[in-house]
């Protein structure tokens, strides 16, 4: 054999080397694409509100501080805390808002939702102005915290006695005489278009809640939320805000939602019983591809020492993405 011949033969086979090599790595590559496609989703997150301890309840010695709230999450095994702004009581130096930070680091935890309250169901400029600057205060607050999401609302009429008048109602409360649903809704999408600058500034996405007001209704949520249309007023699902058929209502809210709020009412509702089906919640989430945050707001009589670790067991199983 000539070294030309030898030189044509070796090049053969190297080629016939490199195809099965190749196929080799092909088929390689298309078992772990498998791997990776059979690979189940990762479970939501599950957070709990600060709310879950206090509840607005009267009594000082309920009153638990942020700081106690952090400790007794970490102690529970959930995964972030969602900081309810007015159990801030005010306290919201530089020094305290790092301090939370650092505690949350250190118990393992994400701050991963803020829940304010605000209102811009007013004629009335001045209030709608003080309304908006508060809003802004909060995404500072936010965003110094490393907050990425807060939740805002629609704000009420005002025209129920209390909030124990507007529960008794099923939410729904007359507008102010002389105004319109139309008028409200002009309101609170101008207010919310004048926060927008803000928001992105501070990195601090709003999360529109279906909570009361003009977001009793997931119609009214997502006029607001189409109107404003911005990447940076999306969604706030809670999942226990709608009193009737509550799952069709989820649904349309779902492909914006940014942050999810789910309610448990063990002992019996502070204000009202549902009966949600948790599972289905899960499989309604994961059908909008939503992986966020979910955060416990538990709202029932029982004492919460039981019934916040039964919460998450429930949340735990009902959103297991392999179920």
């Amino acid at each position: 054999m000539n070294p030309q011949s030898s030189s044509a033969l070796d090049r053969r086979s190297f080629a016939k080397l490199a195809a099965v090599g190749g196929a080799t790595t092909l088929l390689g590559q298309s078992a772990q694409a498998e791997t990776i496609q059979a690979t189940p989703a990762k479970a939501n997150p599950i957070a709990i509100s600060t709310y879950s301890f206090w509840r607005f309840r009267d009594n000082p010695t309920d009153r638990l501080s942020i700081e106690q709230c952090i400790d007794e999450a970490a102690r529970m095994g959930f995964d972030a805390v969602e900081i309810l702004h007015m159990q801030m009581f005010d306290e919201e130096s530089p020094s305290r808002l790092q301090n939370l930070k650092r505690q949350a680091l250190i118990n393992g935890l994400d701050l991963c939702g803020f829940s304010t309250h605000q209102g811009f169901v007013s004629p009335d400029e001045d209030e709608r102005k003080k309304n908006i600057d508060h809003t802004i205060r909060c995404m500072q607050l936010a965003h110094e915290l490393g907050i990425p999401t807060m939740r805002v609302n629609t704000g009420r009429w005002g025209t129920s006695k209390d909030f124990d008048e507007l529960m008794a109602n099923r939410g729904i409360e007359p507008t102010l005489p002389g105004y319109t649903e139309e008028d409200g809704y002009g309101w609170v999408i101008d207010s919310f278009e004048k926060l927008l600058p803000a928001a992105e500034k501070y990195g601090v996405l709003m999360g529109l809640e279906n909570h009361w007001g003009l977001g009793r209704t997931a119609e009214g949520v997502m006029r607001i939320v189409d109107a404003v249309d911005s990447p940076w007023l999306q969604v706030t699902m809670d999942t226990g805000n709608f009193l009737e058929d509550p799952y069709d209502r989820l649904e349309i809210l779902a492909p914006k939602a940014v942050y999810v709020q789910a309610k448990t009412y063990y002992g019996g509702g502070l204000w009202y019983t549902l009966d949600l089906d948790y599972p289905r919640i899960g499989k309604l989430i994961r059908k909008h591809n939503y992986h966020g945050y979910v955060s416990l707001e538990f709202e029932g009589k029982a004492p919460w020492k039981e019934a916040i670790p039964k919460s998450l067991a429930l949340l735990r199983s009902a959103l297991d993405p392999t179920t």
